[in-house]
C-alpha cells in the first residue's frame, strides 16, 4: 500500500474478490489500483507521518482515527467491472467471520428496498453480530430523499467541510483576477486562453455544440496546443489533457463551489457570472493560473494522482473530498468508543455518537436535519454518553415487520428463520433509535407517540431532566419528564408525543435528557413526504 499502512503489525490481512471473474483488464489481487481504498483505509487507522501532503498542498502531521487499530482489506471493487453485490456479500461474510471490530464501507447505490441493497443486508449481519457498520449517505444531496445507504443498522455518515480551503486563481491579461476551488499541484502557466467552443474538432465530425463542454475528441488538437481552454463541464479538463491543452477554466454553477476538485493539468472551477466575464475577455493574448484545497490520506503508488489517462504524478498522499472521505472518519470515531466500551452493542456506539453530536444551525441549512443528520460527531463526549438508545436483531426484525416485509422477503435480510407475529409486528416509529421523525403527505396537522428506552451508562445514581427546544407549530411532551436510575445498565422507558402543524418547511426541534453533566440530544423533525 503506502507508507501509512505498510507496517508489518498495521495491515493484517488483505482478500479480493471476483467471484463471477467478470475483471479481465485490472489487477487480480487485493493490491489497490485506485487509490480510494488506500485513502480510506488510513483515514480510519493510519499511524501518525509527519511532513505528509500532497506535493506541497496540506502539509502536515496525517494521522488516522484510531492509529492503535490493525486493518484487515476486503478490496470487492474493481475499476473496469465496478462492485459485485455477490463479492459485497462474500466479503461481509469474511470479515464477520474474522472477527473484525468495526466495518467501514465507503460505498452506496442509493438503492431504497432493503432488500435489493447487498450492503443493507451485510450491514444486518454484522449487527447480529456486533458488529456496527459505518458507510457513506452518497454524494447526491443536498436534495432531498438522496441519502444511499438508509438502514437503521447502520451508521450512514454525510460529509462536512473543515477549515481548510484551497483556491486557484486565473489573471487576465487586463489584470483582472478570479478565483475559484480546485487542487492544482502545478507550476503557474502564462499561455493564450481559448474558448472551447471556438476549437471544435470539424476533422472528426464536432461542431462548437459539443466543443463548449470539451467532450471526449470535440478539441481541435492543432488549436488548443499549449492553450488555456475554457470548458463547460466538469469533466473537461481530462478531454481537454489529452487534445493536448496546458490548462482549463471550468465556466458554470454545478453545485461545488465549497470543495474543490483535483484535476490532470491546471485548472480553475469559476461561477457563471465569472465565467462570463472571461469569455468577454477571450481574445486577449494570455492569462496565466496558480495553484490552489480537504481530507488529506495515504494514496495508492500503483495508480496517480487522478487516474486520468496522461497524468503522470504518482503519490504517496492524495486529497479527496466526498462522503466517502466522512465514513471512515465515523469509523474511527466509532473504533475509538468501542476501545472504551468493547460490550457495547452497534445500536449503543451509534446512539453514542449521534447524541453527543454537535447540534447545527436549521436556520443556515433550510434542509435542517436532512442535511447534517444528528451534527457533527464528537469522539470524546460519545466515550461517556451518559444514555443510550440500545437495540438488537429482534427490534430491527420488528421494525421491518412494521414495514410490511414478511416471510421470505424479511429472511433475505436476516438470514435466518425469523418471521413477523403479532409480538414482532411493532410500528416503525417505535424502533428505539435517538431520533422522532413524523410526516404527512399534505399541509396539516399530525400527531404521533413514540415509545423509547434508555439505558444508563454514566453514574451509577443519577437523575435526568427532560428538556425540550421545539419551533412554532411543534409542540411536544415528554412522560415522565424526569428518569432517575440506581445502577448502570439499567433501563427506563418514557414516551414523546409530537403534535405538528406541517407547511411546506420542515419543523426542526430537539429532545435533550440532562444531569447536569451529560446531554443526551436527539433531533425532532416533522416534514412532508
Amino acid at each position: 500500500m503506502t507508507c501509512l499502512i505498510s507496517i508489518v503489525s498495521k495491515l493484517i490481512g488483505a482478500k479480493y474478490y471476483d467471484i463471477r471473474g467478470r475483471d479481465t483488464q485490472d489487477e487480480q489481487s487485493a493490491r489497490d489500483t485506485d487509490g480510494h481504498g488506500t485513502h480510506t483505509a488510513s483515514t480510519v487507522a493510519g499511524r501518525a507521518v509527519n511532513n505528509a501532503s500532497l506535493l506541497g498542498f496540506a502539509k502536515g502531521t496525517a494521522r488516522g482515527g484510531v492509529p492503535s487499530a490493525r486493518i484487515a482489506v476486503y478490496k470487492v471493487c474493481f475499476p473496469t467491472s465496478g462492485c459485485s453485490d455477490a463479492d459485497i456479500l462474500a466479503a461481509f461474510d469474511d470479515a464477520i467471520a474474522d472477527g473484525v471490530d468495526i466495518i467501514s464501507i465507503s460505498l452506496g447505490g442509493n438503492i431504497k428496498d432493503y432488500f435489493k441493497d447487498s450492503i443493507a443486508i451485510g450491514a444486518f449481519h454484522s449487527m447480529k453480530n456486533g458488529i456496527l457498520t459505518s458507510n457513506s449517505a452518497g454524494n447526491r444531496g443536498p436534495e432531498l430523499r438522496s441519502i444511499a445507504n438508509l438502514s437503521p443498522w447502520s451508521l450512514s455518515v454525510a460529509a462536512s467541510s473543515i477549515d481548510r480551503k484551497f483556491l486557484t486563481q486565473i489573471v487576465l491579461g487586463n489584470n483582472k483576477t478570479y478565483e475559484g476551488p480546485a487542487i492544482n499541484t502545478f507550476n503557474d502557466v502564462i499561455h493564450p486562453i481559448v474558448y472551447g467552443a471556438s476549437v471544435p474538432n470539424t476533422k472528426k465530425g464536432f461542431t462548437s455544440a459539443s466543443s463548449r463542454y470539451c467532450v471526449p475528441d470535440s478539441l481541435d488538437p492543432t488549436l488548443v496546443q499549449n492553450k488555456i481552454v475554457v470548458c463547460e463541464d466538469l469533466f473537461g479538463p481530462e478531454n481537454a489533457l489529452l487534445s493536448g491543452a496546458s490548462g482549463v477554466v471550468i465556466d458554470g454553477d454545478f453545485g461545488y463551489e465549497d470543495f474543490a476538485f483535483n484535476y490532470p493539468l491546471p485548472t480553475t472551477y469559476l461561477s457563471s457570472k465569472d465565467g462570463n466575464d472571461v469569455l468577454s475577455y477571450i481574445n486577449s493574448t494570455k492569462s496565466s493560473q496558480a495553484p490552489g484545497v480537504h481530507i488529506l490520506a495515504a494514496w495508492s503508488q500503483g495508480t496517480t494522482v487522478t487516474g486520468v489517462e496522461g497524468d503522470t504524478r504518482v503519490v504517496p498522499f492524495n486529497v479527496l473530498s466526498g462522503t466517502s472521505m466522512a465514513c471512515p472518519h465515523a469509523s474511527g470515531a466509532a473504533a475509538y468508543v468501542k476501545s472504551f466500551h468493547p460490550t457495547w452493542s452497534p445500536a449503543a456506539i451509534k446512539s453514542a455518537l449521534m447524541t453527543t453530536a454537535a447540534p447545527m444551525s436549521p436556520t443556515k441549512n433550510p434542509e435542517a436535519e436532512f442535511a447534517y443528520g444528528s451534527g457533527h460527531i464528537d469522539p470524546l463526549k460519545a466515550i461517556d454518553p451518559g444514555l443510550v438508545y440500545d437495540a438488537g436483531e429482534q427490534d430491527f426484525v420488528a421494525f421491518l415487520c412494521g414495514q410490511g416485509y414478511k416471510g421470505t422477503i424479511l429472511r433475505i435480510v436476516t438470514g435466518d428463520s425469523s418471521a413477523c407475529s403479532a409480538t414482532t409486528n411493532a410500528t416503525v416509529w417505535d424502533l428505539n433509535y435517538p431520533s422522532f421523525a413524523l410526516s404527512a403527505k399534505q399541509p396539516g396537522s399530525i400527531s404521533r407517540s413514540f415509545n423509547r428506552t434508555v439505558t444508563n451508562v454514566g453514574a451509577a445514581d443519577s437523575s435526568y431532566q427532560a428538556n425540550v427546544v421545539a419551533p412554532s407549530g411543534l409542540v411536544v411532551k415528554v412522560n415522565p419528564s424526569s428518569l432517575s436510575f440506581k445502577a448502570v445498565g439499567e433501563k427506563q422507558s418514557f414516551v414523546v408525543t409530537v403534535d405538528a402543524t406541517i407547511g411546506l418547511k420542515a419543523l426542526s426541534g430537539s429532545l435533550v435528557w440532562s444531569d447536569g453533566v451529560h446531554k443526551v440530544t436527539s433531533p425532532i423533525v416533522a416534514f412532508l413526504f
